[in-house]
């Protein structure tokens, strides 16, 4: 019984450092002076969250994606970039996980997250803003995560495959 406890925590740690350093690595690349707007990300730490959801409990998705947007808040951001995120990210792991059961493709589900995290963040700065001007920038925000949700879901799905043919050949050494 704890040699299986251990491994699980030992497993969320590493699932939780693997999203945090795709985080930490995605702040290198210059995506805003390619897209001059605030917020495009590409979400790179999605493709651990999509891998846990995929193949894990939602819990455990859940869980992995909340401790990943506090870590890379308190240190690469602030308070505010924590508020933003967890919104995204609650509103992004709904989406997919009720989804997830339909006829869709980990990508279409991958890109459904994407729209609605940006979404989620947009929802976020019309509470905290008071206003809803910003709404304007809404269609930026849908088009940014159709295609960072296609490239992430892309990526999710090569790495589940790739874990599967493992497994399967393990199985039959």
């Amino acid at each position: 019984m704890k040699n299986s406890k251990a491994k699980n925590v030992a497993f969320y740690g590493i699932m939780i450092a693997l999203a945090f350093i795709l985080s930490y690595l995605e702040s290198f690349i210059p995506i805003n002076a390619i897209i001059p707007i605030p917020g495009v990300k590409l979400g790179f730490a999605n493709i651990v969250v999509l891998f846990a959801l995929y193949t894990l409990k939602l819990r455990d998705a859940v869980i992995i994606a909340i401790i990943r947007v506090f870590l890379s808040g308190l240190l690469f951001g602030n308070p505010m970039t924590i508020a933003y995120s967890l919104c995204g990210c609650a509103l992004s792991l709904t989406v997919m996980y009720l989804t997830k059961k339909t006829k869709l493709s980990i990508i279409g589900v991958s890109m459904l997250g994407g729209i609605f995290h940006n979404i989620g963040q947009l929802i976020m700065a019309v509470i905290l803003t008071h206003t809803s001007r910003i709404a304007y920038y809404l269609p930026v925000l849908l088009v940014s995560g159709m295609v960072t949700g296609l490239l992430m879901g892309f990526c999710a799905k090569m790495v589940i495959e790739r874990i599967n043919k493992l497994e399967k050949k393990n199985k039959k050494e």
